[in-house]
């Protein structure tokens, strides 16, 4: 039998940055399982056409990383969609206090921040987890503003609890910088001043996820220990797992 295979992909007029992170191999020769959890940036315009795509593909939760006034000032997923919602702040320092180096696409910055956000935001990450581990929640979609930042830390958390190695995962991760080119196309002509000194808004270079990806397990030994150190249960890793990863091949 073929294996499943989707566009990883999904376009809309209004969304950059919204895609698949089914099909990569995980644990046991088993494959993450497509149309099952999905990245994307912010879902508050989601009507007329896009709203209709969106439908189609059968979310049922969405998992909003977006601080409170975040949500406020743009608005969240239309609740005409009859998702379950859940705003799940990932806490962090202030990216605009801190000191960048001349190279603003530096990814040792980035994997620091990423960093941060274990740290401060983990009580967000784990219920963001537990949500993803529950097979009564999908299909689920997590996303922040541009489904980079926040949204690539959750989701490389979770490919990795599958089993994705590192190198699948930081290419998923580097996905974004060709999937933001339209919104920055977009802000050249429209707005040319927000892109000034935010160029690591629109750049997701696969060293930085890596890094990041080394760096926590030099604090808490893997990335499950991580998870674990942040309260989450055997069963519930083992629930994300049996959910989410396609059966073991019969022999």
């Amino acid at each position: 039998m073929a294996a499943e295979s989707h566009s990883r992909s999904i376009p809309f007029s209004k969304a950059y940055n919204f895609r698949d992170v089914g099909g990569y191999a995980g644990l046991d020769g088993r494959r993450v399982r497509w149309r099952r959890l999905f990245r994307a940036d912010s879902l508050h315009r989601m009507r007329d056409a896009d709203g209709e795509a969106f439908a189609a593909l059968g979310i049922r939760t969405v998992i909003d990383l977006r601080r409170e006034f975040e949500v406020e000032k743009f608005g969240r997923v239309p609740e005409e969609h009859g998702v379950d919602y859940h705003n799940l702040v990932i806490r962090h320092v202030e990216w605009d206090g801190l000191e960048r180096p001349v190279d603003a696409l530096h990814p040792r910055w980035l994997a620091d921040r990423y960093l941060n956000f274990v740290e401060d935001g983990s009580e967000g990450i784990a219920e963001s987890l537990r949500v993803i581990a529950d097979p009564v929640a999908a299909p689920v979609v997590v996303h922040c503003m541009a489904g980079k930042d926040r949204t690539g830390t959750v989701c490389a958390l979770t490919l990795s609890l599958l089993g994705v190695s590192d190198e699948d995962i930081a290419a998923d991760y580097a996905l974004t910088t060709e999937a933001m080119r339209p919104l920055t196309e977009y802000l050249m002509q429209a707005s040319p001043e927000t892109l000034r000194g935010n160029e690591h808004m629109f750049h997701s270079p696969a060293e930085a996820m890596q890094m990041f990806l080394d760096d926590l397990r030099g604090l808490h030994g893997s990335v499950e220990a991580y998870a674990k150190d942040i309260g989450l249960t055997d069963d519930e890793l083992h629930s994300m797992r049996s959910h989410l990863l396609t059966a073991p091949e019969s022999h």
